[in-house]
């Protein structure tokens, strides 16, 4: 099976522009763009990430190239509304993100490039330009994409700057032929009006032969936009915005009906492993092995595997796990949607607050008497460690990290006490 038929018959890929694309006997230089409306990239660019990946390990040269001048546009692609546009200096900041984070992904020594349009539109007299690339373009063919049909459909409508965004996308694939021997463009499938604009450009201006390739835009199976969480954040590639535990945490809860698809979507495990895991999933379910192997994968992909590791600890935690090794910022993760407290660390130092000030101000018992009763029952655990004596007084012996303790009643209800100077 080559590997077009390959990628096709699990459906990495969603549409060619030509059935001559040959990925095994071929050599494609391919480029992919990303627009920097932020510093970083997140879970959405992480399929596309994926596929250069892919395409590069069967031998094809990757371009990705960073929207210096077209990020300054914005994309009306799958957008119902005009973007917010943004200034030079943020678009400068944001493309120094995420030009870090795509070398993550593609081996620049083995001749991947990372490139800026801006390098070449910053030349551009605006008359030359409508003049030379302007009337290659029919207004009726740019009407018809379907990018554009939604937005003059909408009440929004669309203005002129954004409605010629597919030319300077266009514009980006023929500089890239001409200049860099690039070949094939690759997308989202929404981007397919774009890619085809890109491909009779290169066709009209130098008779060249260019091909487009899109991969499925992916969906929860709920239908909503993959990769946002329900306050209608990304799930950031930067630890610093999406901790690895919360990143972990994203892909062990992905539903039993998605999870193989994504195995095959965004990890590089072989066939017959995704198999077996399909079986387990059909023959234990409970046991989830799935969603732990996709989150084990992608995760150290993204950041390493001493994260992912960290993660999967993290993540025994709220199953009664041990708590050594952890860090405020890891325990602070884990426990954020459970009630805290903030206390004082000379309390600690002087031994002025017992376990029966901590259960009642964090308000898991009603009482000291009642948090009495509920050590005598055996159901406090300080640190995931039970609690026997309720004459316990605290120090800093009993901090699970620097500053923070994890107090629990029966099997589930926690708080958290952070103790600062």
């Amino acid at each position: 099976m080559s590997s077009v038929e390959n990628f096709l018959k699990h459906e990495l890929i969603h549409q060619l522009s030509s059935d001559e694309i040959d990925l095994d006997n071929k050599s494609y230089t391919f480029y992919c763009g990303f627009d920097p409306t932020g510093d970083t990239l997140h879970v959405g660019h992480l399929y596309l990430l994926i596929t250069m990946m892919r395409l590069q390990k069967l031998g094809h040269k990757p371009i990705a190239l960073l929207g210096g001048a077209t990020g300054m546009i914005g994309d009306p692609s799958g957008k119902s509304k005009e973007r917010v546009l943004l200034t030079e200096e943020i678009i400068d900041h944001n493309l120094k993100g995420i030009s870090k984070q795509i070398k993550k992904f593609i081996k620049i020594e083995d001749g991947a490039k990372i490139v800026n349009n801006m390098d070449w539109f910053k030349t551009h007299n605006f008359v030359s330009f409508l003049r030379d690339i302007g009337k290659m373009f029919r207004v009726t063919e740019m009407m018809a994409k379907e990018s554009v049909k939604k937005r003059l459909s909408s009440d929004e409508g669309m203005s002129f700057t954004e409605f010629s965004y597919q030319v300077l996308q266009a514009y980006d694939y023929l500089y890239l032929n001409e200049n860099h021997d690039c070949n094939l463009q690759v997308g989202g499938s929404d981007q397919w009006g774009n890619i085809t604009a890109g491909t009779d450009l290169i066709r009209k201006k130098n008779g060249n032969k260019a091909y487009g390739m899109t991969i499925p835009l992916i969906k929860s199976s709920s239908g909503e936009k993959f990769g946002k969480t329900s306050t209608g954040d990304n799930f950031w590639l930067d630890p610093k915005k999406t901790s690895p535990y919360e990143f972990y945490q994203f892909w062990v809860q992905r539903e039993d009906s998605e999870v193989i698809k994504y195995l095959r979507y965004f990890t590089f495990l072989p066939d017959e492993t995704i198999e077996r895991l399909q079986q387990c999933l059909e023959q234990e379910p409970h046991k989830r092995e799935a969603q732990k192997t996709l989150a084990f994968e992608v995760t150290k992909l993204v950041h390493d595997e001493d994260a992912v590791n960290l993660a999967i600890k993290a993540t025994q935690v709220l199953f009664g796990g041990s708590l050594d090794g952890l860090n405020d910022e890891t325990l602070l993760n884990i426990f954020k949607d459970v009630p805290s407290i903030e206390c004082s660390k000379s309390s600690l130092n002087n031994q002025s607050f017992g376990i029966l000030d901590l259960l009642s101000s964090a308000g898991l018992c009603k009482s000291k008497g009642e948090a009495r009763r509920l050590i005598k029952q055996g159901g406090v655990y300080l640190n995931n460690q039970k609690v026997s004596d309720e004459t316990k007084m605290l120090g800093e012996e009993d901090l699970a990290s620097d500053s923070i303790m994890i107090v629990r009643s029966g099997k589930k209800k926690y708080a958290l006490a952070n103790f600062t100077n």
